[in-house]
């Protein structure tokens, strides 16, 4: 009819047919496209190993202060490559940023005044941080049996004021609290007799009858034989 405008099959056509599309036919919109690089630019050029290298070092060192082998292994697992690397921490070393025997000496300390540990656990630790031998050694050479034996009286004394039980198992756990942090058979054992033995009366009637050298004999006899 005319006059009027044709009906389609999508109701009544409501204007000119879009732009592109010469039937009239929907057409899908088009997203943006994303920005595209200009082809003049230069990429970025790739990072020297070595300037990576010192950025990994100087992350790790910003938290606490690292052994030699600690900032390696960080190295390897960023996948720095072991001539890199050990340029690298030569060059720290020549300049003191990494410093094994001062990281040695500043960790007994730390470690003993702060957790009441002794040589064999610090030791131990220096050994997981990758410190060698002679290292630790001249580090622990500070810490003798005298101070070894004041500090754990202290840490019984201390422990005492809140344990609770029979005598006999306040010593057990006290000796094992010692030996858990490094101290020897004989030095535990003797602390905590002495302190119990100071403590009260029921306390020092058990502490009379402890044979510290006898029980320290067969501590170091079973340990040696967990580690034979």
């Amino acid at each position: 009819m005319a006059g009027r405008r044709a009906r389609t099959g999508r109701g009544w056509d409501a204007g000119p047919p879009r732009a592109g599309d010469a039937t009239g036919t929907p057409q899908p919109r088009r997203g943006r496209r994303a920005a595209e690089p200009d082809p003049g630019e230069a990429p970025a050029p790739p990072r020297d190993e070595a300037e990576l290298a010192r950025e990994i070092c100087l992350r790790q060192l910003a938290t606490r202060p690292r052994t030699r082998a600690e900032l390696a292994g960080a190295l390897a697992r960023r996948g720095i490559s072991e001539e890199v690397a050990e340029q690298v921490l030569d060059r720290y070393d020549e300049v003191g940023i990494v410093d094994d025997a001062a990281f040695a000496r500043a960790w007994v300390s730390s470690r003993h005044n702060g957790r009441g540990l002794a040589r064999r656990a610090l030791a131990n630790e220096l050994r997981q941080k990758g410190v060698d031998g002679e290292v630790a050694g001249a580090a622990l050479d500070g810490l003798d049996e005298e101070t070894e034996a004041e500090t754990a009286r202290a840490l019984v004394d201390r422990k005492l004021r809140t344990a609770r039980g029979e005598p006999d198992a306040v010593f057990r756990r006290l000796v094992g609290m010692l030996a858990r942090k490094g101290y020897p058979a004989g030095v535990a054992i003797r602390a905590v007799k002495d302190a119990l033995a100071a403590q009260s009366a029921e306390a020092a009637e058990f502490a009379e009858h402890i044979d510290a050298d006898a029980l320290a004999d067969a501590e170091n006899d079973l340990d040696a034989r967990r580690h034979d």
